[in-house]
């Protein structure tokens, strides 16, 4: 008897039941129906979760929108000439809709054609094999966590006054003046957006810089960066309370201050979306901070269930969901003892202009091996030597002294993430100074400077 056929041996409707058709679980939904397991997935709101709706995709799309203006004019200094007439917002908005809906249209198709059920509904426990869709309840040997996570908003007054990165892609038209709370990736990334479809943006955080876990060195370059393009970052501030006001928002702010707005984008964070889905039936149990408590399997408390994604408080990011979702699919139906790796993974904030990294940060780095060297290159892109572009572009690589490993690579220039991909290769293979050093360049180009810095900043 295989695996396989002993866990179906069981009076269930399905092998494994998933909840929540994002990244994460309709990759385990596909791949353990590939394996031969009966899957069924249940989503109440739209196929391929936040990335692909209101996250990644999107986002993405909208920073592509968002640079080109400075494009059009960094093309005068190669002799092209043009009258750029303001952005046209409802094209833009629906165009990134019809994507997204073809999009959504996909993820229908993969689920069908490997055989797992959709369910249209919410899905709560009604006890640790039993869960309710609808009114309509499922049994299943195993069920997966994977609703993923949803933008927190303070509880100040006026709250409801405010968006998320939610609605953000469907607003009606563009505000002449935003306001982003926030110094995450979401709010950093939308504050550089919104400036650069046209908008006058103020970005509001409470500590002293924006990014924190990243390195130092480029949060600050990239500070001084979005400063340099007009946004106005105001740190070691906080808004206590919105208001409207004569058609727009008045904000009060924690110096004593306010300011008027039109509109209130906060990007304060994500919570885990647990509400309504019945966990007090189950014998799952939560972390102090509120994310459903896993161990490096993704089993939860309750044996029979498994949470991957956002909602295990892990690193928010789509492809460490699909990374878990595969991993627990060959885990359970294929016998695979593997567990994931969280080292050396890549990501890329989409501001304006891009920061990318891999590895430790300088700060991480000292702290974690003591002796480091540190290999800083500060430069003018070539490119913007005829445009007049003052946009810097930085790159930087963090070297373990005692065995000559890369273990940090760090980015802020165009293209950063396209660039610190290929890098993270390497990284992850261990690869060493000595092995940059030695690695002919592609030139003229920006990463041609990975491999062609000597000197130690120090």
């Amino acid at each position: 008897m295989t695996q396989l056929d002993a866990q179906s041996e069981h009076d269930y409707d399905y092998d494994l039941f998933v909840i929540g058709a994002g990244s994460g679980g309709v990759r385990a939904a596909r791949m353990s129906a590939g394996f031969g397991a009966r899957v069924a997935i249940a989503e109440s709101r739209y196929l391929g979760g936040t990335c692909v709706n209101v996250g990644c995709v999107p986002k993405k799309l909208f920073s592509y929108a968002a640079h080109y203006r400075e494009d059009f004019s960094d093309a005068q200094g190669f002799g092209w000439q043009s009258q750029v007439e303001p952005l046209d917002w409802p094209r833009l908005r629906d165009n990134k809709t019809r994507e997204i809906e073809r999009l959504n249209g996909i993820y229908g198709n993969l689920l069908s054609n490997a055989g797992v059920e959709l369910l249209n509904g919410h899905a709560s426990f009604v006890d640790g094999h039993t869960l309710s869709v609808d009114g309509k309840h499922y049994t299943a040997k195993r069920i997966l966590i994977a609703v993923g996570g949803w933008p927190f908003i303070p509880d100040i007054p006026g709250r409801e006054l405010a968006i998320s990165s939610n609605e953000i892609f469907y607003l009606d038209t563009l505000p002449k003046h935003a306001v982003v709370v926030g110094g995450g990736y979401i709010a950093t990334e939308f504050a550089g957006i919104l400036h650069g479809l046209g908008v006058e943006v103020d970005q509001i955080y409470r500590r002293d810089l924006f990014l924190r876990g990243f390195d130092t060195e480029l949060r600050e370059q990239l500070a001084e960066e979005m400063r340099n393009k007009g946004v106005n970052l105001r740190f070691n501030e906080n808004v206590t309370a919105i208001a409207a006001e004569n058609g727009r928002f008045r904000l009060s702010l924690e110096n004593g201050g306010s300011m008027l707005t039109d509109q209130v984008l906060y990007a304060t964070g994500r919570k885990p979306l647990l509400e309504g889905l019945g966990l007090e039936k189950t014998g799952v149990k939560l972390t102090e901070q509120g994310y459903i408590d896993v161990d490096d399997t993704f089993q939860t408390s309750d044996a029979s269930i498994y949470a991957v994604g956002d909602v295990t408080g892990g690193m928010e990011l789509t492809p460490v969901a699909l990374a878990e979702g595969m991993n627990l699919a060959k885990r359970l139906y294929k016998g695979e003892t593997k567990t994931v790796d969280y080292k050396f993974i890549p990501t890329a904030i989409f501001s304006q202009p891009n920061l990318a990294t891999v590895g430790y940060s300088e700060e991480q780095a000292r702290e974690h091996f003591g002796e480091i060297a540190v290999f800083t290159s500060r430069f003018t892109h070539l490119k913007h030597t005829l445009s007049g572009n003052k946009t810097k572009t930085l790159l930087k690589l963090v070297v373990d002294k005692a065995t000559d490993q890369v273990v940090g690579a760090h980015m802020l220039g165009d293209e950063a993430g396209e660039i610190i991909q290929g890098l993270a290769v390497a990284i992850k293979a261990g690869a060493t100074k000595a092995d940059f050093d030695s690695t002919i360049g592609i030139h003229p180009t920006v990463a041609e400077e990975f491999v062609t810095m000597r000197e130690a900043s120090r």
